[in-house]
């Protein structure tokens, strides 16, 4: 088990995500191909809170639920890809989210929290990973997943091929 902290620029060298969607912060722990843990930190000024009405109460600070899953999930990439990192999206594989399920809310998560994603594989075949794990936040759980499904495809077979830029003269 490798027990460091790969910032953002390591992790942006092993998927493709970026700002505004990168959506982990850094990793602390990963034995590869097999467990990942993960830091996100829920800001009030992302980009999901812009337009929150001044009066409404706690609720509207609910960081959303898709976003929430979409972080874990790309801690999940991560630990998938760890030792095949393809950063670009424009070659090699891409990532393409099978399926999620079995996913369980225990409490909102709101701006001020540190979320830790663990991660770990259940069974992996090929270029298809099956994982699961769950988010802690100040040592409760938040939220479980029970299966998420990643495949790595070559980006030929998922996508037409890019049309030639005309712009340049």
């Amino acid at each position: 088990m490798t027990a460091w902290a790969a910032d953002t620029d390591a992790i942006t060298r092993i998927i493709p995500h970026r700002h505004p969607v990168l959506l982990v912060d850094r990793v602390t722990r990963v034995d590869p191909g097999r467990t990942l843990t993960a830091l996100k930190a829920v800001s009030a000024n992302e980009s999901c809170y812009r337009g929150v009405p001044a009066h409404g109460g706690p609720a509207r600070f609910h960081y959303p639920r898709p976003l929430l899953i979409e972080s874990w999930a790309q801690a999940a990439v991560l630990l998938a890809v760890w030792n095949t990192p393809n950063p670009d999206v424009t070659t090699g594989k891409v990532e393409l989210a099978g399926a999620v399920d079995e996913v369980v809310f225990h409490r909102p998560v709101t701006p001020g929290d540190l979320l830790e994603h663990r991660v770990r594989v259940v069974r992996a075949v090929g270029d298809t990973t099956i994982l699961a794990g769950g988010t802690h936040c100040d040592g409760a759980l938040v939220t479980e997943v029970g299966h998420f499904i990643v495949a790595l495809r070559p980006l030929a077979s998922v996508a037409p091929p890019l049309a030639p830029d005309h712009s340049s003269p």
